[in-house]
């Protein structure tokens, strides 16, 4: 069975953090790592995740999270574009469970995606994880909150994503749009850089880039 988004891997509206990834595509059918260090900045991870999850399930198709504590409010993923019935939440105590839950979920082809929230994970573990990825081509999203240690892993790109303040529209109460700063810290086959991203009128908008990746696409031009 295809996912969803087979035949349209330029859904994203990510601009020139597209840019980053080999022929400018974000990848799909392959593995994530997210990695955050605060409680604010899984905070942040877990918008712009549901930001991702909202682009890859336009066409239908379904979603795993997995997790051991999860905090994430359901409701809350309609505003990225996802219903929140389309995601099936499991909630595990112990970590070698999670981890076998995530092997096993990826291997289903019928799942558009899988969120894996859990710290450690081996480099044998993600090889495992991306083998199963190649064969059932479902996309595998990893946030490992505050790791023991930031060890190599088997994935297409390991992001580090954590908020920035909002600014309130002119004379509209109450808080901005969702507002990040994006990191990609390692990426298969491309290039590592920066952004500022928003999340407005149901999608990702760029607000200022990084000098040193403003001048990496100076030369890319040149």
């Amino acid at each position: 069975m295809r996912t969803p988004l087979d035949g349209n891997p330029k859904r994203f509206g990510l601009g020139p953090v597209e840019s980053a990834f080999p022929n400018g595509i974000f990848p799909t059918g392959t593995v994530h790592e997210f990695i955050s260090q605060e409680a604010s900045d899984a905070a942040a991870t877990s918008g712009f995740m549901a930001g991702l999850l909202g682009k890859m399930m336009q066409q239908g198709g379904a979603c795993l999270w997995i997790s051991m504590q999860r905090t994430l409010f359901p409701p809350a993923l309609k505003m990225f574009g996802v219903e929140p019935d389309r995601i099936i939440f499991i909630d595990l105590t112990n970590e070698q469970d999670l981890l076998w839950c995530v092997e096993e979920a990826l291997k289903c082809d019928a799942l558009t995606a899988v969120v894996g929230e859990l710290k450690e994970v081996s480099l044998t573990a993600s090889r495992r994880l991306q083998l199963a990825v190649e064969q059932s081509r479902v996309t595998g999203l990893l946030h490992r909150y505050n790791p023991r240690r930031i060890n190599t892993l088997a994935c297409a790109a390991r992001w580090r994503v954590t908020s920035i303040p909002s600014e309130l529209e002119e004379g509209m109460p109450g808080v901005g749009f969702p507002r990040w700063n994006v990191e990609l810290l390692k990426v298969r086959n491309g290039e590592p850089g920066s952004w500022q991203l928003e999340w407005a009128a149901g999608k990702f908008q760029i607000l200022r880039m990084s000098a040193e990746q403003f001048k990496k696409n100076l030369r890319q031009v040149g």
